[in-house]
């Protein structure tokens, strides 16, 4: 299946080559290019892409209100960040708007390609150096108790971090889909986060994740 991707940063001429880069990749398409996070809300309702390419830094409307307000429409894209900023309040920034994945516009064109195509299949896309920096985060906040997620509640998002829907983790575990909604629900309070998303880079900055593999029946 063809990914359909927005571009969205206010550089024209980086734009236009990380869009010249994805139309040259195999089965991703570039439906529209934005130059400010408004337009970008704008085209993402008219064009309905799976992932919205977007920088940080714009003019009209931040890709971090950007984001959260494209969270919150339905149906909903998936937004990889790539932008040049990859301090602490940036990253999590984004993460807690629900950006699926962060990469700096440094990364080779593949490891952009490659995270298009992760981020649309569900996965999370992290630079190596932001996934440090969260690792780092979790550690200093480790002072405080971590929430208990019951095994259960482990094996659950365990399978949300792989990418998989909740049908698919309740016919991976024997449970309905409904019992999984309500696992999220009950992780997403101890974690005090509100998406798939946070829950997963939450659990990863506390160490609460690989704790737990699914029983095999």
């Amino acid at each position: 299946m063809t990914i359909r991707v927005l571009v969205a940063d206010d550089h024209p001429v980086v734009r236009s080559g990380i869009a010249a880069t994805l139309s040259s990749s195999a089965g991703i398409e570039v439906v529209a290019e934005a130059g400010d996070g408004a337009q970008a809300l704008a085209l993402a309702a008219a064009t309905t892409p799976d992932v919205v390419l977007m920088d940080l830094r714009m003019p009209v409307l931040s890709g971090v209100a950007a984001t959260a307000a494209l969270l919150a429409a339905h149906p909903a894209p998936r937004v990889l960040v790539l932008t040049t900023y990859d301090n602490d309040d940036d990253i999590m920034a984004a993460i807690e708007a629900g950006a699926s994945g962060y990469l700096l516009k440094a990364a080779p064109a593949a490891e952009i390609v490659a995270a298009v195509r992760d981020v649309a299949a569900g996965r999370m896309a992290l630079a190596p150096s932001v996934a440090v920096a969260l690792v780092k985060r979790g550690r200093a906040q480790r002072a405080e108790p971590a929430p208990r997620l019951s095994e259960r509640e482990q094996e659950v998002l365990a399978l949300v971090a792989q990418g998989l829907s909740n049908a698919e983790i309740g016919a991976r575990l024997f449970i309905g889909a409904a019992t999984v909604k309500t696992h999220l629900l009950h992780v997403f309070e101890k974690l005090q986060v509100r998406d798939r998303t946070r829950a997963v880079t939450r659990a990863q900055e506390l160490g609460l994740l690989g704790l737990a593999r699914p029983r095999e029946r």
